[in-house]
């Protein structure tokens, strides 16, 4: 017998201002159909109920205690993520149009950004006296103003260098060129945050006294990061989840299928692109011909180890540019596999989707295959600042042109 699935936690509205803070919950918007129904201002009393940058104290001066980061997740062209396996959370500042400075926004949020992670490196009386702690809150409904807390952040990661920390990227709009923040946060391992806490930080007390979560105080004491990690359970994913649900996402991958028409082969150089994009680390990696392949479209290295004394494990990639209705099935999975030698592993990449049973083989039999699928395309594309059709069209076109008939 199946396990009944314990409800969504969930506060009313009416609740709001005495609650404390439970990861994952959800916190109800009122019903009055204005920016009252906001439910961060009564949680968080004196941030505001409006932005993605919500604060008590003043960037300028350097006197915030507490700060809100509010994402809706839907910006494709800004798309904050949160990696809930490894507990990062990315998200981007406020500088989102031509026109201003980067530090220059109306709200000061780049300015916390730029403060809270330079003093995130600094001494122990540094972080406690110039970062506040940052609690993330996403939208958790498709309307209304419901949000679903999502943690304790603080600045940086155990494994990321401080130019990955925070970095300033350009953009491009209109013909116009700005740069803006990409910050990287960990999700701290504390599953509830109490109502005394919020209360003494907007009161002006030390982030280290009252109900102080422990994992704040080791970050504070020596920058020692303990991230929420939450490996995931679900091994199998449904077609609608391989496949992007926003119509921007669903033409980006159809211009991708649309640019290699009719010259499939073609898309095994954009297969390993991505898989680059998604695996950073990967070496060199050789296009196999067409009517020699083996099995493989590409045979490649991934690199582990200090730059000093690396090692690198071999691996092969498969590439299908498939249409949204035409799935990856056992046939072309088994012949990736056949080809894998003794501590290789594989890469399939596809525009379409995987069908169940190859997801469940290759889980089951603990095929050591990575399976990329149109939604991790998309994702991964936008994730480096390809995030419109156009964008992707020019970087299709830059690095794999279309030759023309002689």
């Amino acid at each position: 017998m199946t396990a009944a699935i314990p409800p969504e936690p969930h506060v009313a509205f009416e609740d709001l201002a005495t609650t404390d803070l439970v990861v994952d919950a959800v916190y109800a918007g009122g019903s009055n159909g204005n920016a009252g129904d906001d439910p961060i201002a009564p949680l968080i009393k004196g941030v505001g109920n409006q932005g993605g940058f919500r604060y008590k104290g003043s960037p300028a001066k350097g006197t915030v205690r507490l700060a809100v980061l509010y994402t809706t997740g839907m910006d494709v062209d800004w798309p904050d993520h949160l990696d809930l396996e490894t507990g990062t959370f990315t998200y981007y500042g406020d500088n989102k149009r031509p026109g201003q400075d980067l530090h220059g926004t109306s709200r000061g949020g780049n300015i916390l950004l730029r403060d809270a992670f330079a003093a995130s490196h600094g001494t122990d009386t540094d972080r406690l006296t110039r970062v506040p702690p940052f609690l993330l809150f996403e939208k958790a409904t498709s309307t209304g103003r419901a949000v679903r807390f999502r943690g304790l952040l603080a600045p940086g990661g155990p494994s990321l260098a401080p130019d990955d920390e925070l970095a300033a990227i350009w953009r491009t709009t209109s013909g116009e060129r700005f740069q803006n923040y990409r910050a990287r946060f960990t999700v701290l391992d504390h599953h509830r945050i109490s109502r005394a806490w919020i209360e003494h930080l907007l009161d002006g007390g030390s982030s280290l006294e009252g109900d102080c979560p422990p994992a704040w105080r080791s970050w504070v004491k020596g920058r020692a990061y303990t991230p929420l990690l939450a490996p995931s359970t679900t091994s199998i994913r449904s077609k609608a989840d391989q496949l992007p649900d926003d119509r921007e996402g669903q033409a980006i991958l159809e211009a991708v299928r649309r640019h290699f028409q009719n010259r499939e082969h073609d898309f095994e150089a954009c297969a390993v692109a991505v898989w680059r994009l998604i695996a950073p680390r990967t070496g060199a990696c050789d296009l196999t011909r067409p009517s020699r392949d083996g099995g493989r479209d590409a045979v490649g290295q991934y690199i582990l180890g200090p730059a000093a004394a690396t090692i690198t494990i071999d691996f092969a990639l498969e590439a299908k540019c498939y249409s949204a209705t035409n799935s990856v099935g056992i046939r072309e999975v088994a012949r990736l596999i056949s080809r894998l030698r003794h501590r290789d592993f594989g890469v399939l990449v596809t525009t379409s989707y995987f069908h169940k049973q190859v997801q469940e083989e290759v889980r089951e039999d603990g095929h050591p295959i990575a399976l990329v699928c149109g939604k991790d395309i998309v994702d991964v594309l936008r994730q480096h600042g390809h995030t419109t059709v156009a964008a992707v069209q020019r970087w299709l076109q830059q690095s794999f042109p279309q030759l023309k008939a002689s």
